[in-house]
Formats: C-alpha cells, sequence, structure tokens
C-alpha cells in the first residue's frame, strides 16, 4: 500500500484520483460531471492510495488560507470499501497539512459519512445542507 500525492492535473496520479471520484460520485451517488470537477482542481492537493499498483481511493486538500484546509472529494472504490483505506488516506492527508504547518482542517461531509469523520476526531457543527441534491454537515478538526 502506498499514497500518492500531486498538485499536477496532467499527472497520472490526478487522473487516477478523477476516475476513482468518476466511479463513485458520478456514476454511484449521481453527482454530475460538472458539480463534480470544479475550479479548483488545480489549486488542490490531490492524494491517491494505491493497493499492488491499483488506485483504490482518493482525496483532495483545497489550502483556504495559510492555516485551513478543505478536505472534499473522499472516495473509496466500492470492492474496497470497509477495509480502513479512507482513514489510511485521510491520515496521510492529515500528516501532509500538518507537515505543511496547516492548523485546522474544515470538510462537509455526507450525513451518511458523519460518524466516519467523528471517528477520526472530525466535529460537526452547523445545520444540515444539500450539495449536489446530497445532505451535507459542516465539520472540523484542529490538527
Amino acid at each position: 500500500m502506498k499514497v500518492l500525492v500531486t498538485k499536477d492535473t496532467m499527472s497520472d496520479i490526478y487522473l487516477a484520483a478523477v476516475k476513482i471520484r468518476q466511479q463513485v460520485f458520478v456514476k454511484e451517488q449521481h453527482v454530475t460531471i460538472e458539480e463534480e470537477i470544479d475550479q479548483n482542481e488545480a489549486y488542490a492537493i490531490h492524494f491517491v492510495l494505491y493497493l499492488a499498483d491499483k488506485p483504490v481511493a482518493t482525496v483532495r486538500l483545497l489550502p483556504l488560507n495559510d492555516t485551513e484546509l478543505k478536505l472534499q472529494r473522499m472516495a473509496v472504490l466500492k470492492d474496497y470499501r470497509g477495509q480502513n483505506l479512507g482513514a489510511t488516506i485521510i491520515r496521510e492527508a492529515e500528516k501532509f497539512a500538518r507537515e505543511q504547518h496547516f492548523k485546522k482542517i474544515k470538510l462537509d461531509a455526507q450525513l451518511t459519512a458523519q460518524k466516519f469523520y467523528e471517528k477520526l476526531g472530525y466535529q460537526a457543527f452547523g445545520e444540515i445542507f444539500q450539495d449536489a441534491r446530497i445532505d451535507h454537515i459542516h465539520m472540523e478538526k484542529e490538527l
């Protein structure tokens, strides 16, 4: 198992991330491609977890300012869920964030994933809202 990181939207790592996101968000959850691929792609740091050279999980971090990042587009391919890979890639992203001296990670969790993020130390705040026709809740974690 390895996690690779890129900011290069022309790299194989980024393309692997997009492929995972399209499978999970576009095909499974019916998010439109226009909602999925946004104007922040080139500004985000993209992480991809590989098992035996197969990309199976992804997440991105979007810098908000000098101290805060937003964790977005967390996805694990269906056949690989339940193996703690989502937690593994998030921990790698958090390690990267700490190394870059960020102090807080924010995210908008799908309600079905709220408990997953709570187990990783994120705290919910605010009201439930819709994003891409899916219920979400704001969450954050101090690093």
